[in-house]
């Protein structure tokens, strides 16, 4: 299970726009060796630059005299005898004439080998009139080679090159614009990245159009997708050409080169092919679509070593907080929709059951603040009083003012029901019932409180005729950090796919919420306590206070920092990564924050954690799966609670301090 690999299932790709002259061969070829060396100095795997760039896209007649396409020839050659000795792909576009055809083409070049792929598609409506010099890639199916520089080379658009782990298929330009792009062919027969090499030039609006349409055949193919497209240079006599390069992977544009620049350019990006592998794996439909598209590629295998990413810096964004969006706008809409989520599932099992009443126990913490929240704002949805909302706070042997002070401020403030019932009698019976020294503050000290909480809820909602409402959250249950049939279960959980990252944005979404809606005095009680809920350190507050009353047992000082936790969680189950990569990620996207020791050190709490508590998820209460990583038994995760995970801790053990 261990990553020996130094690539770490990256893959470093660029996308380029080198300078172009019309016509003059020499002056591109020039141009073109300049973004190569540049690549190959960067260490670039795959290298991809617009179509016909060795010539100009806009020659026009001149595409049918031989002197430029003699000259299109020897330039391939030219490119091939710089590219020796070079563990690199270069794609670039040429006219190559062939059957009495002439195509126009993509070549792909690494250490002197030379492979085409001519274009498919070729337009012939408003201002593109390319039948007039090129034949259809439609003219050469089946089994083919050409002749370039006196070599006979693999020739078709049935080809896929290998690059160790990378199978990369071409497209050239109005490829990607039809109904059914051979990229979605290609990935389907096993394609991972897919280059495009294009000439499109620019009317208003097609950018944005352009931009989506690679953002969504990535996603669709589920692949990288390169795309480089001519620039400044090309003619003006009745189009002009911005010179686009983009790379996406999955549905994410990594990079996006600058439009309408006089200058050269070139992007560069670390695709992830291991993400891409796992999320092929996982989507049935995905391997289903096989039965119905498969067709015989040719298989053009191309000797690779992996580069090692120890020593380079990864040209790729790694996100601290994976669950939560960068873009404030975007973060905005992002809980306005989970909240919605969550609210609706509330609502249909209240409507289902015919019950109009909730029971939430109010901590004055993160989670249970914002279950409440939830629960008001189904209430309303239900037109039904929030008053049949039933908070009850619970004091204990480890209850701070502030949190206490919290949760009585807020519930007034909201208008639900508030009750409090001390544990502390009850548990002081049961330690004496079962023989245990109240002194002993040990599993069972902390655990006989959870467990006296959820039965008090349980058992007032019995009388109530309510449901109970739980409020623990996805980064406990990957945990375990929750009790088991204690805070562990409930009737219905809106918390149970919100990962405690998240749970902050989202009551901070409320707290905004409160005071952009209404600026009353109750609005502003809200919208403060919230904010101090926020500053309050996390814990379960199952041990006493210090001597000022200050919470002592903070949750992260025992389990770790959640935004690690979270970051290993989301990484392992939604691309399926081991403890190398996680450590290699975080160790970058926490840089200057926490040492590689320090990573290593939560990673192993995380391994330990997560396998030999199973056993708390594979008997969850019903909840809202909110996002793509969820840990619901009933279809997002389903893993044995015996299962060992000797196999993860011993990597864990062997990553570098």
């Amino acid at each position: 299970m261990k990553n020996n690999r130094t690539d770490y299932g990256y893959f470093r790709v660029a996308a380029a726009v080198p300078g172009v002259n019309v016509a003059d061969v020499t002056a591109n070829v020039a141009a073109i060796v300049k973004q190569i060396d540049e690549a190959w100095n960067n260490g670039v795997k795959l290298l991809v630059m617009p179509e016909l760039c060795i010539t100009g896209y806009t020659c026009a007649d001149l595409l049918g005299n031989d002197a430029l396409l003699d000259a299109a020839e020897r330039a391939i050659m030219i490119l091939a005898e710089h590219m020796r000795q070079r563990d690199m792909m270069v794609i670039v576009g040429a006219p190559l004439r062939h059957a009495g055809h002439l195509f126009n083409c993509a070549i792909a070049i690494h250490d002197g080998r030379i492979c085409v792929v001519p274009k498919t598609y070729i337009p012939n409506y408003k201002e593109f009139y390319e039948k007039r010099w090129f034949a259809s890639a439609n003219h050469v199916r089946g089994q083919q080679s050409i002749v370039v520089g006196g070599e006979e080379v693999p020739f078709g658009p049935d080809l896929i090159l290998d690059m160790g782990a990378a199978r990369i298929a071409i497209e050239i330009c109005e490829d990607l614009w039809v109904p059914v792009p051979p990229s979605s062919i290609a990935a389907i027969n096993g394609a991972n990245v897919i280059v495009n090499l294009s000439a499109s030039n620019e009317v208003v609006g097609k950018h944005s159009y352009l931009v989506d349409m690679i953002r969504h055949q990535s996603d669709h193919s589920i692949a990288a997708y390169l795309y480089a497209s001519a620039g400044y240079g090309e003619s003006t006599t009745d189009l002009v050409f911005a010179g686009n390069a983009i790379i996406a992977e999955n549905g994410v544009i990594m990079r996006e080169g600058k439009r309408f620049t006089t200058t050269p350019q070139q992007i560069l990006a670390d695709i992830d092919l291991e993400a891409l592998e796992n999320e092929r794996r996982i989507n049935g439909s995905f391997a289903d679509s096989l039965l119905q598209h498969k067709r015989n590629y040719r298989h053009i295998a191309f000797a690779t070593s992996p580069a090692n990413y120890s020593e380079m810096k990864l040209e790729r964004t790694l996100r601290s907080l994976p669950f939560v969006p960068t873009n404030d706008a975007q973060l905005s809409a992002r809980c306005e929709e989970i909240v919605s989520i969550q609210s609706m599932g509330l609502m249909r099992r209240m409507d289902f059951v015919g019950i109009k009443k909730l029971v939430i126990g109010i901590s004055g913490g993160l989670d249970s603040t914002l279950a409440l929240m939830i629960a008001v704002r189904a209430m309303d949805g239900l037109n039904l009083d929030r008053s049949g909302i039933i908070g009850i706070t619970m004091p204990g042997f480890g209850t701070s003012g502030r949190t206490h002070k919290n949760a009585l401020k807020l519930m007034e403030a909201l208008g639900v029901t508030s009750l409090e019932i001390s544990i502390a009698a009850a548990v002081e019976q049961h330690f004496a019932d079962i023989g245990h020294d109240k002194s002993v503050q040990d599993v069972t000290y902390e655990n006989s409180q959870a467990r006296e909480r959820t039965q008090i809820l349980m058992d007032y909602a019995n009388k109530v005729n309510a449901l109970v409402l739980g409020t623990g959250d996805l980064s406990e249950l990957a945990l375990g950090w929750a009790t088991y049939n204690g805070d562990h279960m409930s009737m219905y959980n809106v918390n149970g796919s919100i990962p405690k990252t998240l749970a902050k944005h989202l009551v901070m979404w409320f707290a905004t919420e409160a005071m952009e809606h209404s600026h009353s005095p109750i609005s502003l009680t809200i919208h403060e306590t919230l904010l101090d809920v926020l500053q309050t350190p996390i814990s379960p507050e199952l041990t006493p206070a210090d001597e000022q009353g200050n919470i002592k047992q903070v949750t992260e000082d025992i389990v770790g920092p959640y935004e690690l936790h979270d970051f290993f969680l989301y990484n392992m189950l939604r691309h399926g990564y081991g403890p190398s990569k996680l450590h290699f990620m975080a160790c970058r996207a926490f840089s200057g924050k926490y040492s590689s020791v320090t990573i290593k050190q939560w990673l192993t709490v995380f391994m330990r954690r997560f396998f030999s508590q199973q056993f708390k998820r594979s008997c969850l209460p019903d909840g809202p799966k909110v996002g793509n990583v969820s840990l619901s038994p009933r279809g997002d995760w389903r893993m044995p609670s015996d299962t060992c995970s000797a196999l993860w801790i011993k990597e864990c053990n062997e990553l570098p301090e």
